[in-house]
């Protein structure tokens, strides 16, 4: 077997256009209307599992607001009030993440916001009624426009691999796309990755996509 050095490309950055949509249309067309002025709501909380897709609408939420004054914060570097009151969009990542001096500054800043203007958008892993937060805190949490953030099934990861070879130019066999499914990592950043590096191998070794080939890849690639 050809030996090759097969070097897996950073994934593309979070984008509400490349964010695979799976069951969370409904979540994906209000975070647009947020942006575009179309909606009256100015706080959403999403909650879900881990790599449901939290953190990339987030960034992505990030990115189409270039223009915007923007405040990210996480568990490691809470926005300052005075900070997200002079800001169009505060994004909070991971609410269970923040100690108690960051959830008091959250609660500040939602009341400070409600007063005021700018939009605002929390991500959590469970529904406000569930975070072991202060109770004040997940009271406002769940005034919220509040959406769970559904995890993509098996058979959405892999239509979005085969959307996704596609638009590279090649067919991916369904039964290639259950394999990656089984044998590499599950988030859509890393096997779209995995992708690119298979569509590439392909091309030099001049042989189609299969999974005897898609082996072949696996077997060259770090997995850790």
């Amino acid at each position: 077997m050809k030996q090759l050095l097969l070097d897996i490309a950073p994934p593309p950055q979070p984008t509400l256009d490349n964010f695979v949509v799976g069951a969370n249309a409904e979540v994906l067309a209000q975070l647009r209307a947020l942006l575009s002025g179309q909606s009256h709501e100015r706080f959403v909380y999403l909650w879900g599992g881990t790599g449901c897709g939290k953190s990339h609408l987030l960034r992505a939420l990030a990115a189409a607001a270039q223009s915007w004054r923007v405040c990210q914060a996480d568990a490691a570097a809470m926005c300052s009030e005075d900070v997200a009151a002079a800001s169009d969009l505060v994004l909070v990542e991971d609410v269970l993440s923040l100690d108690a001096a960051g959830q008091s500054g959250l609660f500040n800043i939602m009341n400070r916001m409600r007063d005021g203007s700018g939009l605002l958008v929390v991500t959590g892993p469970f529904a406000p009624i569930h975070l072991n937060i202060r109770q004040d805190l997940s009271s406002r949490l769940a005034q919220c426009l509040v959406f769970q953030v559904k995890c993509l099934s098996d058979e959405d990861k892999a239509q979005a691999l085969m959307t996704h070879a596609q638009g590279r130019g090649f067919t991916l066999p369904y039964d290639v796309a259950a394999y990656l499914l089984r044998k590499w990592k599950r988030d859509i950043p890393a096997l779209l990755a995995v992708l690119d590096a298979l569509d590439r191998y392909s091309l030099e070794v001049k042989r189609p996509v299969t999974v005897p080939l898609t082996r072949e890849v696996l077997a060259q690639l770090p997995k850790g």
